[in-house]
C-alpha cells in the first residue's frame, strides 16, 4: 500500500474532484506523455462525465489542463476559458501557460464498462484513455487492474483493511495516526505536509463566510454562509456559541456550507476525500477547534492522519466516486473519516475510532448521487452539513462505548461496495433520477 494521506486530501478547485480535478490532471498527463502541446486535440467525455460534465465544469477543466494549468496552481480568476457556469463551445481554441491548442469536445453518455468516468484524448495520431476514479485520482486503461498506488515506495506498516490497521495498533501499541505517520515518513519524509491541508481548509472556510452572491449555473442558489454567520454572531438576536446545547451544530453547518459554496463556485478547496464532500472534514475540525479544550496544530495533524487512514481503507475496498457507488462513497466516506478523526481527538482508543467510522458509514449506506442540473449544489451543499453532524454524533457515540461492537468497518465498506454495484445508474451522478428530475426547476448554462 502506498496511497498517501496527501492523496486523500489534495488541494484543487471545485466543483468536483472526479469531474473537475481528475479531468484536468488527465489532460495534463496526455500532453506530458505526448512530449509537447499539439496543434489540435479531440476530446471525448463518456458516461457520467458527459451526463453532468457541463454543470461540473469538466469541459473547462480539461481545457485548462491541456494548456498547462494544474489544480493546485490555477488561479481562481483565470481567463483562459469562460468562468464556471458559462457554456463553453464544443469547438474552439484555448491559450494558457503551455501555449495555444484547438479542440473539439464530443459528449457520449454511454459509460465505458471499466468505469463511468472516462476521457479519451486524440492528437497527432495518438489516442489515450483515462478514467477519473474519484477524489482526483486518475487511471489509465493499462493500470486499472493494478492496486491503487501500486509500485510506490514500501511502507513500514502497510494496511488495506481496518482489521490490518487495528492489528498494527494492537501489536505496536500505536494509534491510527501513528501508524499513518510512519507510512507518510516513508512516502514523503514525514507528515508535516499535512499541516498545509489544515491551513487550506481554514482559508476555504474564511473565504466562504466572506463571499456573498449567487452560485453559478442557473439554479439561482444564494450563498447562505455569510448570512448564517451574521445571525450566529449577532449579539442581540442571534444564537451564540454556548447559548443552548445545540448551537454548536449551527456552527458546524455554517462551516460545511461555507466550504461547499466555495466548491460550487469553482474555487480552491481540499478534496476530503472528494470535492462534493469537501465540507465535512473541515466542519468537524472547526468544531474540534472551537469546542474542545485544546486543539493544537499537532492535534489537527493527528485528526487528518486518522481520517486519512479511514479514507484509504474505503478507497482500496470500495470507492469514493459518486459516479461509481453514489453519494454513500462521497458524503458517506467523508462522514466516516471525520468521525474517526474526532473520536481520536476526544481520546478514543483505536477500537473506538474504528467504531466511529463504522457508525458514520453504516448510516449513509444507500445514499444516492442526484445533483440537480448536473451542478454540485442541490442536494450536495446541505448534505455536507448533515454529514458533518452525523460524524460528530458517531464519534461521541463510539467514545461512550467500550470499543466492542457487532458490525465492523470492513463489513460496512464491503456492504457499501455491493450496494453501489446494485444501485441503478440514474442514481449515480448522471442527473437522470431523484431530485435531479423531480425538483422541477429549469436549468440552463448561459452561452459564452
Amino acid at each position: 500500500m502506498s496511497v498517501s494521506v496527501l492523496d486523500m486530501f489534495s488541494i484543487g478547485i471545485g466543483p468536483s474532484s472526479s469531474h473537475t480535478v481528475g479531468p484536468m490532471r488527465a489532460a495534463a498527463a496526455f500532453v506530458r506523455d505526448l512530449g509537447n502541446l499539439p496543434e489540435h486535440v479531440d476530446i471525448t467525455l463518456r458516461g457520467s462525465l458527459a451526463s453532468t460534465g457541463r454543470g461540473h465544469g469538466t469541459d473547462r477543466a480539461v481545457l485548462l489542463g491541456l494548456v498547462g494549468w494544474e489544480p493546485t496552481t490555477v488561479p481562481a480568476d483565470v481567463d483562459s476559458v469562460p468562468e464556471l457556469g458559462v457554456r463553453i463551445p464544443d469547438e474552439g481554441s484555448v491559450t494558457g501557460p503551455a501555449g495555444t491548442v484547438s479542440y473539439r469536445i464530443t459528449w457520449d453518455p454511454a459509460p465505458a464498462p471499466e468505469h463511468p468516468n472516462c476521457l479519451v484524448f486524440s492528437a497527432d495520431g495518438h489516442t489515450s484513455e483515462y478514467f477519473s476514479v474519484g477524489g482526483g485520482f486518475i487511471r489509465t486503461r493499462a493500470d486499472l487492474d493494478t492496486p491503487a498506488g501500486g509500485g510506490g515506495p514500501e511502507v513500514p506498516l502497510p494496511f488495506s483493511t481496518a482489521t490490518e490497521l487495528l492489528a498494527h495498533c494492537a501489536r505496536e501499541n500505536l494509534t491510527f495516526a501513528e501508524v499513518t505517520a510512519a507510512n507518510e515518513a516513508a512516502l514523503h519524509g514525514g507528515a508535516a505536509q499535512v499541516d498545509a491541508v489544515w491551513d487550506a481548509m481554514r482559508a476555504c472556510v474564511t473565504a466562504g463566510i466572506a463571499t456573498t452572491g449567487l452560485l453559478p449555473g442557473g439554479l439561482g442558489v444564494v450563498r447562505r454562509a455569510p448570512g448564517l454567520y451574521a445571525q450566529l454572531t449577532d449579539p442581540d438576536s442571534g444564537p451564540r456559541k454556548g447559548r443552548d446545547g445545540l448551537t454548536a451544530m449551527d456552527w458546524v453547518s455554517l462551516y460545511a456550507l461555507a466550504v461547499n459554496e466555495e466548491n460550487a463556485a469553482g474555487r480552491r478547496v481540499v478534496t476530503a476525500p472528494t470535492n462534493g464532500a469537501a465540507g465535512i472534514v473541515p466542519a468537524v475540525m472547526h468544531y474540534a477547534r472551537d469546542y474542545l479544550a485544546d486543539f493544537t496544530r499537532q492535534q489537527a495533524r493527528e485528526f487528518l492522519l486518522t481520517a486519512g487512514a479511514v479514507g484509504i481503507i474505503i478507497k482500496e475496498n470500495a470507492s469514493i466516486s459518486g459516479a461509481e457507488v453514489g453519494c454513500q462513497g462521497e458524503v458517506g466516506s467523508a462522514s466516516a473519516m471525520a468521525a474517526a478523526g474526532l473520536c481520536a481527538a476526544i481520546g478514543g482508543t483505536p477500537d473506538q475510532v474504528e467504531n466511529a467510522a463504522e457508525i458514520a458509514l453504516e448510516h449513509n449506506l444507500g445514499l444516492t448521487c442526484d445533483p440537480v442540473g448536473g451542478l454540485v449544489q442541490i442536494p450536495c451543499i446541505e448534505r455536507n452539513a448533515i454529514g458533518a453532524v452525523k460524524a460528530i454524533n458517531a464519534a461521541r457515540l463510539a467514545r461512550l462505548g467500550s470499543g466492542l461492537h457487532r458490525v465492523t468497518l470492513d463489513e460496512v465498506v464491503q456492504t457499501m461496495a455491493e450496494t453501489g454495484r446494485d444501485m441503478m445508474t440514474k442514481y449515480k451522478e448522471t442527473s437522470t433520477g431523484g431530485l435531479a428530475v423531480n425538483l422541477g426547476l429549469p436549468v440552463s448554462i448561459p452561452e459564452c
